[in-house]
């Protein structure tokens, strides 16, 4: 049986990564499968961040969100903080989409190292309320979830387009799935508070518990019920496999 130090799964985002990856089986053979797929699904990159931004644009609490100024983002003019006047071809869209095609570009070519790794862990990072952010952006969790969930879906129907033999397809579309998990395990990062007794003192830390006093998983409070909703889906899964 193999040890895992608890408290350097919060501690350590490259031990974090090991750990998941390791866990799901996410190896060697589906970066080699990512990286052969990468110049057949590079040009679909274009035509997935736009179908991304026009499903955000088509409610009005995730639109909500990319009226706020983005990390990084330095506007010409003012940033649009009202949703109502906010177009997908705002510079600040232009900009987010920018940023999701550069996502893209990495997760295709990029080496899954150390530096990789922090990259995944950063992309959560940006978009919680964590301290030390220089943007206001804090998206809660329901949000994120629903998202990963359709570039899956977005990125598997680009994938059978390219008829592959069928072996190659069913890999290809294990490797993403795993990476889309992956990522959002970092999202959880920031958003479940688990193992916050590792985090410095310096550095915030949850504020509402889940379910009972004797829940382990506390969240932000624009978070708590979403993750509070999860955890009956979660528990259904392991009772279904184990």
């Amino acid at each position: 049986m193999e040890h895992i130090e608890r408290s350097q799964l919060y501690t350590d985002p490259v031990y974090r990564f090991q750990y998941v990856a390791k866990f799901m089986d996410f190896g060697d053979e589906d970066v080699d499968i990512i990286k052969q797929a990468g110049p057949l699904v590079l040009p679909m990159v274009p035509a997935v961040v736009d179908a991304v931004y026009t499903k955000l644009h088509r409610f009005d609490i995730t639109w909500d969100t990319m009226a706020k100024r983005h990390e990084g983002f330095t506007p010409k003019g003012d940033v649009v903080q009202d949703a109502a006047k906010l177009q997908e071809d705002s510079e600040q869209i232009k900009f987010r989409k920018d940023m999701l095609t550069r996502y893209f570009d990495k997760l295709l070519k990029n080496p899954y190292d150390e530096r990789m790794i922090k990259y995944l862990e950063y992309v959560a990072r940006i978009h919680t309320d964590t301290p030390g952010k220089k943007s206001k952006i804090n998206v809660d969790v329901i949000h994120i979830n629903a998202l990963l969930g359709y570039v899956e879906t977005v990125l598997i129907g680009g994938i059978k387009s390219l008829n592959l033999d069928r072996d190659t397809e069913y890999k290809a579309i294990a490797a993403f799935g795993k990476l889309l998990w992956i990522q959002m395990d970092f999202f959880l990062k920031f958003y479940c508070k688990d193992g916050d007794e590792y985090l410095p003192e310096t550095q915030e830390k949850g504020a509402v518990a889940i379910g009972d006093s004797s829940s382990k998983c506390t969240c932000s409070h624009s978070t708590a019920l979403a993750v509070n909703d999860s955890q009956g889906f979660f528990t259904r899964l392991w009772k279904l496999f184990f």
